[in-house]
This record gives structure tokens, sequence and C-alpha cells, in this order.
């Protein structure tokens, strides 16, 4: 196991990770280290477990947002496979919502990209 080394809201946590993954882990506690100064901007001293949980939250919510879209656009795209059958005004509805959600998702992960390097979403 290699080990690395990650500062979290200028702290220095020793972690554990398999060979080859140190590069991965630093990055992704720096992102995750992103969000919880972005609390902490946002609300000052409150506390060391209060601003990781509520970093953690935030990275769950946004996580579980793009997995439910994810998922709408997997059944989507099983249907469309299914749907040989079906007319062609049909298939091209189906297209064209695939296609939509395809862009909600992507606007979606460019949102969390942005507050992940400090900036807002709108400046994209």
């Amino acid at each position: 196991m290699a080990q690395v080394t990650v500062t979290i809201d200028g702290k220095a946590y020793r972690m554990a990770c398999e060979e080859g993954q140190e590069d991965h882990l630093t990055d992704l506690a720096n992102r995750f280290d992103q969000y919880v100064g972005h609390l902490k901007s946002q609300f000052g001293e409150i506390g060391d477990l209060r601003l990781t949980v509520m970093a953690g939250i935030m990275v769950m919510d946004e996580l579980s947002e793009v997995n439910r879209k994810l998922k709408s656009l997997q059944t989507e795209a099983d249907n469309l496979r299914q749907g040989r059958d079906a007319t062609v005004a049909d298939q091209q509805r189906a297209e064209e919502a695939l296609a939509s959600m395809l862009s909600e998702v992507t606007s979606q992960i460019h949102g969390i990209a942005a507050k992940l390097s400090g900036k807002t979403a709108s400046a994209n």
C-alpha cells in the first residue's frame, strides 16, 4: 500500500491507497478541500466536523443528482434500443429527450467543475 499526505482545510492527513492511485487520491482530496473552503468562506469558523459533514453532504447531493440523471439516460437509451418497432416520430421524440437530458447532465457536470475550481457556474 502506498501512502499519501493530503491537506484538507489546512490540516495534513496521511492516507493509504493502492499503488499508482496516489495522484488520484491527492486530486480527490484537493477537490474536497475546495468544497470545505467554499463552505468556510460562506459560514466562517463553524467547526471542522460540521464543515466536513456539510461538504460531504454537498458532494453526495451533487453525485445523487448526476446518478439520477444517468439512470434516466440509461433507461432512455435502453428504450431507444428496444424501440425498433416504434414509429419514426416516437424515436425522434425519444432521441430529442435523450439529447436534452445529456445537455442537462453536461451542464450539471460543468457546474460541479466550476464550483471545484472556485468559479461560479454562470462564468462559463
